[in-house]
C-alpha cells in the first residue's frame, strides 16, 4: 500500500513516530499526570466538573492546533519536493 493510503487509513501516525523515544516527553506526561490525580482529589464535584469541562475544551483546542501544523508542515514538505523535482 502507498504511503498516501497508509496515512489515510491511520497506519502511519507522525505524531507517535516523533515523541515514542522522548524522555523528556515521557517525564512531562507521567508529571501532568500525576499532579492532575492529585488535584482531582483536592476538588469538590462542582470543581471536578468545572475542571473536566476546561479539559475538553483545551482538548479540543490542542486537536485544531495540532491539524494545523499538521497541515502546514505536510505542505511545506510537498512544496519542498516539488520545487527540487523541479530543478532541472
Amino acid at each position: 500500500m502507498d504511503i498516501i493510503n497508509e496515512l489515510w487509513y491511520g497506519n502511519v501516525s507522525p505524531f507517535e513516530q516523533c515523541t515514542r523515544d522522548d524522555k523528556r516527553l515521557k517525564e512531562l506526561l507521567k508529571l501532568v499526570a500525576r499532579n492532575r490525580e492529585e488535584l482531582d482529589g483536592t476538588l469538590t464535584d462542582k470543581q471536578k466538573e468545572i475542571l473536566e469541562k476546561f479539559d475538553d475544551c483545551y482538548n479540543e483546542l490542542t486537536d485544531i492546533n495540532e491539524r494545523e501544523i499538521f497541515t502546514y508542515a505536510f505542505t511545506l514538505g510537498a512544496k519542498i519536493v516539488f520545487e527540487i523535482l523541479s530543478k532541472p
